[in-house]
């Protein structure tokens, strides 16, 4: 089929999520860049689009979006990949012209914000896709399925945590771009780690089990002096259904890189999973000795299969989890475009609906946080 046109805003030649989307968005050679609006003035967003050999360079993203829709070659798709302040009125403005949405998580930096996007998606015919990356690796596909499936019988624990050592030094106050906008609470929101990471963690324990967190005690505390947001987070967490588990964030952790890990344990065994080793997904039922699965091995299933794209032994990780997004985004769009509805079209796809729990979940842990850690429902 013809590549999907694209279009980006932010993602500047210098910044380092906007790399990663565009990789992504070419590995399965699914879309074409196009236009973008890369950066917050026309000068550096055009300079921008010239290093990166992008024909149509905008000032800013309304001029891109009205432009884009009245051309008959226009973008039929656009990565949002801005600070989270600015990621709700650039996706309202493409998705009032009918132009679907690729959006970097989180969902926006305040539950106003939030709720307006929420809004503008459910009156638009477009479809709006979170890229909570993690979700689209093989082995948390695996891992759903046996959940689903009943290998674990009934879910009884769910661990999270999401550590990271970047910010044990103030990195805000060294010209770090990146450290700059997520300790700032006017662009990145009131969560730190916990919108940063925490949403992570948050999204995969509930996309890899099955389950919805419906309360939560949090305990967020920032180490950095001055800093206004948390650099850590401890939470205890109320699964519907009567589950129970625990989560922790961090970014002032020395050792740790992206060390996400997710551990389930249900009553007929359980399974542990780690980011920095993908391709690995740990099986104890209960009784049994401890059983190695690997991606695209034996014992591989259909939905872990269905989005590995090499033989097993080989690393598949970070990039190939937004590769599989924008694969299933692209099928997704066409399948609307042929008639569809979008909650067929979007499959597992994380979309609004997740964008909101997680916006969901950010609030309750500051609000618990406030109080003590006092309990706090979603």
């Amino acid at each position: 089929m013809a590549r999907i046109r694209l279009g980006m805003v932010g993602g500047g030649n210098d910044a380092f999520i906007g790399g990663v989307h565009r990789i992504a968005s070419r590995i399965d050679d699914r879309f074409e860049l196009v236009a973008g609006a890369l950066s917050s003035t026309p000068e550096k967003s055009a300079e921008s689009a010239k290093a990166l050999g992008i024909e149509r360079s905008y000032g800013d993203f309304d001029e891109m979006a009205l432009a884009e829709a009245a051309r008959e070659d226009g973008i039929e798709a656009v990565s949002i990949v801005t600070p989270n302040h600015v990621h709700a009125a650039a996706a309202k403005a493409f998705l009032a012209q009918g132009i679907h949405v690729i959006c970097d998580k989180p969902l926006t930096s305040t539950m106003q914000d939030a709720a307006d996007l929420e809004k503008a998606v459910a009156d638009s015919k477009a479809l709006f896709v979170l890229t909570h990356n993690y979700t689209g690796y093989p082995m948390i596909r695996q891992a759903r399925d046996m959940v689903a499936s009943g290998e674990l019988g009934t879910v009884r624990l769910v661990q999270a945590e999401y550590p990271q050592d970047w910010l044990t030094s103030p990195m805000e106050n060294e010209g770090v771009k990146q450290a700059e906008w997520r300790t700032d609470p006017a662009r990145s929101g009131a969560g730190g780690s916990i919108g940063d990471i925490g949403t992570h963690a948050h999204n995969l324990a509930c996309f890899m089990s099955g389950l919805r967190v419906e309360s939560l005690a949090a305990d967020l505390h920032s180490f950095g002096a001055g800093r206004t947001l948390d650099d850590n987070a401890h939470m205890m967490l109320r699964f519907a259904g009567g589950a129970r588990g625990m989560l922790w964030s961090s970014q002032v952790a020395p050792g740790n890189e992206n060390a996400l890990k997710i551990r389930i344990y249900g009553e007929k065994g359980g399974l542990e999973w780690s980011q920095e080793d993908p391709n690995y997904l740990w099986f104890t039922p209960h009784g049994a000795p401890k059983r190695l699965l690997t991606r695209n091995g034996a014992g591989a299933t259909e939905a872990s299969q269905a989005v590995s794209r090499i033989p097993g032994g080989h690393p598949e990780g970070y990039l190939e989890g937004f590769a599989t997004l924008y694969n299933e985004a692209a099928d997704a769009i066409r399948a609307v475009q042929g008639g569809a509805d979008r909650a067929t079209a979007m499959g597992v796809l994380p979309g609004i609906a997740e964008g909101m729990e997680g916006m969901r979940f950010i609030t309750a842990c500051v609000s618990s946080s406030a109080n003590d850690a006092a309990w706090t429902v979603l």
